[in-house]
């Protein structure tokens, strides 16, 4: 997969030569691999999750995680510090406030 990269946003090639642009939400190592969480330009509602790794010439490519196990223990990760503050109670809680308003 081919990347360009601009000041956090990303255009990515995949393998049929469609690109996407994304916006870079997070980045994290785990077990001395990087890992980028993104999430496409045009729907922020779900974000991808890549690994980093090195090509032939030694640029930085994002590769798709294959692994299930990796994978999970990747998005476990992301979900915790790119959602820790939010209270999805709390949310709750005032919209069960304005309907009995």
């Amino acid at each position: 997969m081919e990347e360009n990269f601009a000041d956090g946003f990303y255009t990515l090639t995949d393998e049929e030569g469609n690109e996407s642009d994304f916006e870079l939400i997070g980045q994290t190592e785990v077990d001395g691999v990087t890992y980028m969480a993104l999430v496409p330009v045009d729907n922020d509602e779900e974000y991808v999750i890549f690994r980093v790794e090195e090509d032939e010439n030694g640029d930085e490519i994002l590769v798709t995680i294959e692994d299930d196990d990796e994978f999970e223990k990747v998005a476990a990760i992301f979900d915790e510090e790119l959602f820790e503050d939010v209270d999805y109670d709390e949310d709750e809680d005032e919209e069960d406030e304005e309907d009995e308003e």
